[in-house]
């Protein structure tokens, strides 16, 4: 399985990023950014980047995406699935996030294109955000965190 990081460039280094982290047979997921919606912009990537390159996609369709709850690390849970399902059901890969977060209700939009198997080198099928290393949070003199592990 490949384990990649990434940083969306023109940024500083506290500026929004991603990366994976180990968890047994599956992979988590985290994000970094200014604010919560920017750190769930990134984590979609890492999770993206966990079934091809982000650098191989393009943004030749939008898709748009609504998810509610109150509480924001099962709002993180329902916006990953929600990316998952899409995923399966258009047969898309997606490199690019858009996410606005209010009074529990976050509306988004994720940018790909069709899975094209000699180009994406598809590494493995998502099944599904877990509740396993479930954290959203507000680490002082950090930004925002978003992770949790992704069943594979």
């Amino acid at each position: 399985m490949r384990v990649r990081s990434g940083r969306r460039t023109g940024r500083g280094p506290r500026g929004p990023a991603w990366e994976h982290f180990p968890h047994g047979a599956d992979i988590g997921v985290r994000g970094r950014g200014a604010t919560m919606a920017e750190a769930f912009e990134q984590v979609a990537l890492a999770m993206s980047a966990i079934v091809s390159d982000p650098g191989t996609v393009g943004h030749a369709e939008r898709v748009d995406l609504s998810v509610a709850s109150a509480d924001a690390e099962i709002l993180l849970v329902k916006w990953l699935n929600a990316i998952i399902y899409e995923m399966a059901v258009r047969s898309m890969v997606f490199s690019r996030f858009e996410v606005r977060i209010e009074d529990g209700r976050l509306e988004g939009s994720a940018w790909g294109e069709p899975v094209d198997v000699a180009r994406h080198q598809p590494a493995v099928e998502l099944k599904g955000a877990t509740l396993t290393a479930l954290s959203v949070a507000e680490p002082p003199g950090e930004g925002w965190l978003a992770q949790c592990v992704v069943d594979v």
